[in-house]
């Protein structure tokens, strides 16, 4: 979909991602960043943004430039006196400390490890669409917010009965109003009560370990500095909130977007209908068209000079995977989404790239495919209620939260 804004209307380029024109549609500005301003500066937030596919992926992968140390959002980077956790998170580290963390995470993400869950996303995805009227209902509020957080929270070993709250305080921590860097003071909260629960959660295993990640980390041992220590319950903490919040976040979002796409495009539905095997690549080219997460924060170890541009060392740079996968130098006819799309070139950056390559793809990629293939046996045929849609307004997302839907 598309939003026309003055951002687009002509004049300077002007690209801020606590705008309506971010949180509504911002293709448009993507595509006038990589015309006229590959490498943009925003004065006001004081943070630089690369736009094109052959700058972006680049990037992602070159951890002696672009460093996740500081973080990975503007607020991360800027908003110093919040109150936070001072445990980074993996998320927040560069070789040779990420490559010690990642290899304990995944241990847990293998290819046998993320088959053997499928039983376990089936049964929870159909605990959902059993509660469904297929005649009328809301794709993410009743269905794609709901069955995400009670997966990977099930896998993290939180009660049932807390699963849904922590997605609430996971969704409040990243909201963002209008030209607001960082959380309201109801996000902080929420935040601290997310991390305060896990830290809690904690305790509570290792006086009682269980079958399930967090007793895992707990037994679990690091090599560091020629020395072997177990990860401390902050770390531990770090670890279940950041894989809780990815994990919910993205397939809800995910999915969101896909019942608007396929609904603005009922020609790739009715593909879906004729075709099952087609739906790992409707997968791929929803992460392409619309993904979930639109751009990643990096920190400038060193000067960089990219299109004539110079971008300082010490510097906030937004890298936008969301522009680069719309990039027609690698795309051809990239605003058109396409299933059949031909994917020998450019490779999908709606998981990132690099080190920092989301753990969890392999896990979102199934619960995607499952829950499509359950919305293409619920309603084979549907219409959106547009009146009825509502844009979330979060931090480094686009989606929705409201996408009512019903049978025409």
């Amino acid at each position: 979909m598309s939003v026309a804004s003055a951002a687009v209307s002509g004049g300077p380029v002007d690209f801020d991602p606590y705008s309506e024109d971010f949180f509504n549609s911002p293709y448009d500005t993507y595509r006038r960043m990589r015309d006229e301003a590959p490498v943009y500066y925003n004065p006001r937030y004081d943070f630089w943004a690369l736009a094109r596919y052959d700058d972006v992926a680049p990037a992602y992968r070159d951890h002696l430039t672009y460093s996740s140390a500081k973080g990975v959002s503007l607020d991360m980077l800027k908003a110093a006196k919040l109150t936070m956790p001072t445990t980074k998170l993996i998320i927040m580290m560069d070789p040779p400390e990420h490559e010690r963390m990642r290899k304990l995470v995944n241990r847990v993400f293998t290819p046998r490890a993320i088959a053997s869950l499928e039983p376990m996303v089936r049964a929870k995805i159909n605990e959902v669409v059993d509660t469904l009227d297929p005649s009328s209902f809301d794709a993410v509020a009743d269905f794609s917010a709901l069955f995400p957080v009670e997966i990977i929270t099930t896998m993290l070993g939180v009660p049932a009965e807390d699963r849904q709250q922590l997605r609430l305080w996971m969704d409040k921590g990243l909201e963002r109003e209008p030209g607001s860097m960082g959380p309201s003071g109801e996000g902080i909260d929420a935040m601290m009560k997310s991390g305060g629960y896990y830290f809690e959660l904690i305790q509570q295993r290792r006086a009682d370990p269980q079958d399930d990640m967090i007793s895992r980390l707990i037994e679990t041992e690091v090599a560091e500095d020629d020395e072997v220590r177990q990860l401390d319950d902050l770390e531990i903490a770090g670890f279940a909130t950041m894989l809780g919040g990815a994990g919910a976040e993205t397939v809800t979002k995910l999915i969101g977007n896909a019942a608007v796409v396929f609904a603005d495009n009922p020609d790739q539905w009715r593909k879906l209908l004729d075709d099952r095997s087609k739906i790992p690549a409707a997968v791929e080219e929803l992460l392409r068209y619309e993904a979930p997460s639109q751009y990643n924060v990096r920190h400038t170890l060193r000067e960089v000079t990219l299109h004539g541009m110079t971008i300082p060392a010490g510097s906030a740079v937004l890298l936008i995977n969301g522009s680069a996968n719309r990039d027609e130098r690698v795309f051809t006819d990239p605003d058109r989404f396409d299933i059949d799309r031909d994917r020998k070139f450019g490779y999908n950056l709606g998981f990132g790239y690099g080190i920092h390559s989301c753990l969890g793809a392999a896990l979102a990629r199934m619960e995607s495919r499952i829950a499509i293939e359950a919305l293409l046996e619920l309603i084979p045929r549907f219409e959106i209620d547009h009146a009825g849609l509502r844009r979330v307004h979060m931090t480094n997302v686009c989606g929705w939260s409201h996408v009512p839907v019903r049978a025409p």
